[in-house]
């Protein structure tokens, strides 16, 4: 038959099978399907590999408060431990520097996030750990060199999408460059005369419950400093997120807000919170997983739908009474 190839005797002086042109054609067929597949799989990318995310904390030194307040470094050791030990996340590191960030930047410049707790920039002898004491200054600019410095700061941000928190005393900003970057970097800030830090038992209600750093997170009751009625220019880019009432409100302030979250145009984020002042709080659950949620959500890591879990932390351990000045 013509469909048909044939052979009477092979070498090897046996007969020959018979083999359909069809079939040939079908073994052609699958073996190169066969060949694709392999040269498929060989261009396929490698499994992605998780991306450690480090959370850069920079604490002001210890430069006055009662113990047990503005524990700058203390608490943020603290938060970097409960990050360390969260039991639903991975791939996470932290770094704590106390005093002011080196100006070649080395640190920041593998870290998703930067978290500020320190002094303001108001007085010569605090300590903020981006910004020169702003009586050493004009009070609207700085030095060349400093100016340089802020400006690759700002840049490294930009470029690496690298998020920044501010909390307490650390949002009072007096210099009005550091204004500037405050407002490029958060949306809002502490300023004299117009904002407040009253110490009360505060009421914290949720405002906006659906964002992702009050995943797990219920309304808290506790007494603290909180830094207050910020400058908040109406802003779309802009989430409230705590609605604090003070119980005795001795100033007649009322309820106000005391955080927030910001996306910024480049693509970073921001979270400010005016409470954190006394170091026992972070004992308190809630608390403590709003903050870790915020910082969290800044380094854009994916918070868990129940917030993220840490256990609850030793904060015994608090400063000497050795400063002449205190809050």
């Amino acid at each position: 038959m013509a469909s048909l190839i044939s052979c009477r005797r092979s070498q090897f002086g046996g007969p020959l099978k018979n083999i359909s042109s069809g079939n040939v054609r079908r073994s052609l067929r699958g073996a190169a399907l066969l060949l694709l597949a392999f040269a498929m799989l060989g261009s396929l990318p490698a499994p992605a590999v998780a991306q450690t995310k480090k959370i850069l904390f920079l604490a002001g030194p210890r430069d006055h408060g009662m113990p047990g307040r503005h524990e700058y470094e203390r608490d943020l050791r603290t938060l970097a431990e409960s990050f360390d030990n969260a039991s639903n996340l991975n791939d996470i590191t932290t770094q704590v520097i106390v005093g002011r960030l080196s100006r070649d930047l080395t640190p920041i410049k593998d870290a998703a996030v930067i978290v500020i707790n320190s002094s303001s920039d108001r007085a010569g002898d605090e300590t903020h750990p981006l910004f020169p004491p702003d009586p050493s200054t004009d009070h609207h600019g700085y030095d060349p060199e400093t100016m340089a410095y802020l400006k690759s700061l700002e840049d490294l941000l930009k470029q690496e999408k690298i998020g920044v928190v501010v909390l307490h005393y650390a949002l009072w900003a007096e210099n009005w460059r550091a204004r500037e970057y405050y407002m490029n970097w958060l949306g809002g800030l502490w300023v004299q005369i117009g904002s407040k830090n009253p110490t009360d038992e505060w009421s914290m209600t949720l405002e906006n419950e659906s964002h992702p750093i009050l995943r797990g997170v219920k309304p808290w009751t506790y007494r603290d400093e909180v830094f207050c009625r910020f400058l908040l220019p109406s802003d779309a880019r802009r989430t409230n997120l705590i609605l604090a009432t003070p119980k005795q409100d001795k100033g007649a302030i009322g309820p106000q807000i005391a955080s927030w979250a910001y996306e910024r145009d480049d693509g970073g984020r921001g979270f400010a919170f005016g409470g954190a002042d006394f170091r026992d709080n972070l004992a308190r659950e809630d608390y403590r997983r709003f903050l870790m949620n915020g910082i969290a959500w800044a380094a854009r890591i994916e918070i868990p739908r129940e917030g993220i879990q840490s256990p609850t932390p030793d904060v015994s351990e608090v400063s000497p009474a050795s400063h002449p000045r205190s809050k």
